[in-house]
């Protein structure tokens, strides 16, 4: 190459890493996040893979602890925290987190089916749902609750809920599940940037300035 040559570099044209996040459909507090993921996402030029979980699994049987509302002190705080912060940011929620629970799974099997067929609209089933149980007070213990989903175009509830019936969303979650306990996650919401972990709604601000920061 001759001295006056210019060597010119391309930039990385490489599109940065989308952020995991991580939830369960009975965790006010995955609700809570999955209202402000989408927007930190797009403040730093990322997308959203949608990861659902199921504490069931990963507290109970994993680590083989109470459910949060059930252990002894924490739980009264606990109730008053996601009332509190349900007050705070102005949601309105139908259901108390002392409500009796539903069964996760129709949900949960219906967002891994989406997330491998339709992982455009993951995001907007996600928030669909959370909206049903937490702020309408709906139960979706079983897939045909999920059939009056309100979702965009391209997507339908009967759909959903005939996926979410299916053995193949089964298997789908069982892989969404195992993946998450061996990549150390128990908790919901858990947030995954370039392979760090944040756990829990007040954890996001970190996370941002992670991001912003590039990690330190």
């Amino acid at each position: 190459m001759r001295a006056d040559q210019t060597v010119v570099t391309m930039p990385d044209m490489t599109p940065p890493a989308p952020l995991h996040f991580h939830f369960d459909f009975i965790s006010p507090f995955g609700y809570f996040a999955s209202l402000q993921v989408e927007a930190l996402a797009q403040r730093h030029g990322r997308t959203v893979e949608w990861h659902p979980m199921l504490l069931g699994v990963s507290v109970l049987k994993v680590m083989g602890l109470k459910p949060l509302l059930d252990t002894p002190l924490k739980g009264p705080y606990t109730e008053r925290d996601v009332l509190r912060y349900a007050r705070e940011h102005g949601l309105q929620m139908a259901r108390a987190p002392s409500d009796p629970v539903m069964n996760p799974l129709p949900s949960a099997r219906a967002q891994a089916w989406v997330r491998q067929h339709r992982p455009q609209h993951a995001g907007a089933l996600a928030q669909a749902i959370y909206r049903s149980y937490w702020c309408e007070g709906k139960d979706l213990s079983f897939a045909d609750t999920l059939r009056a989903l309100e979702l965009p175009a391209g997507l339908t509830g009967d759909e959903v809920a005939t996926a979410a019936a299916s053995e193949e969303a089964s298997a789908l979650l069982k892989a969404e599940v195992n993946a998450a306990i061996e990549a150390g996650i128990f908790g919901s919401p858990t947030l995954v940037v370039d392979g760090e972990p944040f756990w829990g709604v007040d954890k996001l601000e970190q996370a941002e300035r992670w991001l912003a920061r590039g990690g330190w």
